[in-house]
């Protein structure tokens, strides 16, 4: 279920849905290297998935290897505002408008990965 996190009572997660790229077997190896420390598959969707609550050193790293695999493998990444599963025992995102506003922005599609939009 995707969530506004501008809602006043939210709290969120950031999930990362990760497709890797096609490439030959050492390189598949090393992408996959890359993502399974930090995600899980989910063979229904034949996709990788990553959780983030917090942008303490632990998420801004999982995020660098995410635009790393991006750059290096040409893995696509979506990263999208959640609400919390169930099960999650990690740090959350509380409404926060600068963050929200971020997250939010729909705008400037082709952008590359990692690049924000300038104010």
């Amino acid at each position: 279920m995707t969530i506004s996190p501008n809602s006043p009572d939210s709290t969120w997660v950031l999930e990362a849905t990760i497709r890797t790229a096609p490439a030959a077997d050492p390189q598949w190896q090393e992408q996959l290297g890359r993502l399974r420390p930090i995600a899980s598959y989910a063979p229904e969707t034949q996709t990788w998935q990553a959780r983030l609550g917090a942008l303490d050193l632990a998420g801004v790293q999982m995020l660098q290897t995410l635009f790393d695999a991006a750059r290096i493998h040409g893995t696509e990444v979506r990263l999208t505002p959640v609400a919390v599963p169930a099960y999650w025992d990690g740090p959350a995102f509380t409404r926060g408008p600068d963050v929200a506003a971020l997250l939010e922005a729909q705008a400037d599609r082709g952008r590359p990965l990692g690049q924000l939009p300038l104010a």
